[in-house]
């Protein structure tokens, strides 16, 4: 053979062994974050009320805010959307077109609702059914959300993590308060409860029915020492208010998100930062109405939830003075739908639901106008929606399809609910988890009424009444059950 060619034959195969020898390059952990608008029209249905009404105004755009972690060997997704709660089939036809789009496997996407009490609906036609026809609005909801997730994913780049938490319990209470012997509420349906729902307990309420949690968790990403990129929370309030009628708006959760972009990033930040406020375990949880009291200016004027807002949002700049950033966590996830019954409606319920229909008045539109229909007709809101779901309830025959889902992003572990949670669920997952940084996210996946302890439906209260709750009275310690088995199956 020619020498010539025997030399550069043995430099070739040098350099292939060379090659073959070398380490394999460590993957290296990235993240991505971006928003989508997902703002209805205006004279869309407003939720967040038991007569939805059509929006006239909006103050603020509501958002999907997404974000994409992805460690070379698994890619997660954490978005939040701006809406009371949605239907369990927007979140399967949305993380159906991320995989489509992205490769993304659906169990590996997380999307909660914030619970903001003034945006578009949805929730669709019926709550009580596990698969619907979409809409138009949760059609353009569903293509937004995955939108975001491929912009995000389109902007992953090499990433640091750390986990912090703010104290922010002097801003929150519980919702339910036990009633003094003798001042017992009798609900709708005409029994008596020792619990009732107050955001401003009186001489007639003795104490709280349950525990807060005071801390606002967080999750912060940046570019490796350098730009941020993100940063998810989740904090136990249900919602500020305060927003103007037939307004649209992020309230208090899109305020924190503006005010933290303002306190980490710069304006000409490109990729920009992108800030996510998830709503934790808020289902008995308020705002502390005390913080406000030297608040002044008029009502529906935005003051609350933006103060509220600016508070969290500073005490979160505080805290993240004190965390520590680390580099490649490990991704995992694991995910279940569980079948749970629905809760029972006794026949005595139906018959007065029946009742209610029958006798609630009929006005012709325009026969009055709208101040005396509305006094017409008030009596009768709260009871006819109940009417209403009771009955729908009554007639489901397959049992609800539940999303659980558990997150591990390092050393943080995060469990979820479709449910509007009570605190002391959370509180027994944190206590219950293998890991040390735990916390929760309710209205994961879909939206199936309020999720109690058991110990609660014999107190009573709006969340515990049928209608209100969907899912059978035990149904809160199976979920917890079940996410800490899912949780340990993910702890190395």
């Amino acid at each position: 053979m020619n020498p010539r060619l025997m030399s550069v034959l043995s430099a070739c195969l040098a350099f292939a062994g060379s090659l073959a020898a070398a380490p394999e390059a460590k993957p290296v952990f990235r993240a991505g974050a971006a928003t989508s608008n997902i703002t209805p029209p205006l004279g869309a249905l407003r939720a967040g009320s038991f007569a939805p009404y059509p929006t006239t105004h909006v103050n603020d755009e509501l958002h999907a805010r997404c974000l994409v972690l992805d460690d070379g060997k698994t890619t997660l997704v954490l978005v939040t959307v701006d809406l009371v709660g949605f239907h369990r089939s927007v979140s399967i036809e949305a993380r159906r077109m991320i995989e489509e789009h992205c490769g993304i496997p659906p169990a590996n996407v997380m999307i909660s609702a914030t619970h903001t009490h003034s945006a578009g609906t949805a929730m669709g036609t019926t709550r009580y059914i596990n698969a619907q026809k979409l809409d138009d609005y949760q059609q353009f909801l569903a293509r937004r959300i995955a939108d975001g997730v491929r912009r995000a994913k389109n902007l992953l780049r090499p990433a640091e993590i750390a986990f912090g938490k703010a104290d922010a319990g002097a801003n929150v209470r519980s919702r339910r308060w036990h009633l003094r012997e003798g001042k017992e509420r009798v609900d709708h349906f005409g029994r008596t409860n020792r619990v009732w729902k107050t955001s401003a307990p009186n001489a007639n309420y003795t104490k709280p029915a349950g525990p807060v949690d005071p801390y606002v968790y967080f999750i912060a990403l940046r570019e490796p020492g350098g730009a941020p990129i993100s940063l998810y929370s989740a904090y136990s309030v249900h919602y500020v208010g305060d927003i103007g009628l037939g307004h649209i708006s992020a309230d208090y959760f899109g305020f924190y998100c503006e005010y933290l972009k303002r306190r980490l990033s710069s304006p000409e930040q490109d990729p920009p930062f992108v800030a996510m406020m998830a709503n934790s375990t808020s289902g008995d949880i308020g705002p502390n109405n005390d913080i406000f009291r030297e608040l002044k200016g008029p009502r529906n004027a935005y003051l609350r939830p933006r103060f509220f807002a600016q508070d969290l949002a500073t005490r979160v700049d505080r805290a993240m003075k004190n965390i520590s950033w680390q580099k490649n966590p490990r991704l995992d996830v694991r995910f279940r739908e569980v079948n749970f019954a629905w809760r029972t409606v006794e026949p005595e319920l139906i018959d007065w639901a029946k009742d209610i229909e029958a006798r609630a008045p009929r006005l012709k539109e325009g026969s009055l106008p709208i101040g005396a229909r509305w006094a017409t007709t008030r009596p009768f809101v709260a009871p006819l929606s109940y009417a209403g779901r009771l009955q729908a309830l009554a007639s489901v025959t397959e049992p609800a399809k539940v999303p659980l889902q558990v997150l591990q992003i390092g050393d943080i572990c995060i469990g979820t609910t479709p449910c509007e949670t009570y605190t002391e669920i959370g509180r027994a997952f944190q206590r219950r988890s293998p890991f040390a940084n735990s916390f929760m996210v309710e209205l994961n996946h879909g939206y199936i009424g309020y999720l109690p302890t058991p110990r609660h439906f014999i107190l009573g209260g709006y969340s515990t009444w049928p209608g209100t709750n969907y899912l059978e009275p035990q149904a809160s310690e199976k979920i917890v059950d079940l996410l800490v088995e899912m949780a340990n199956e993910l702890k190395p």
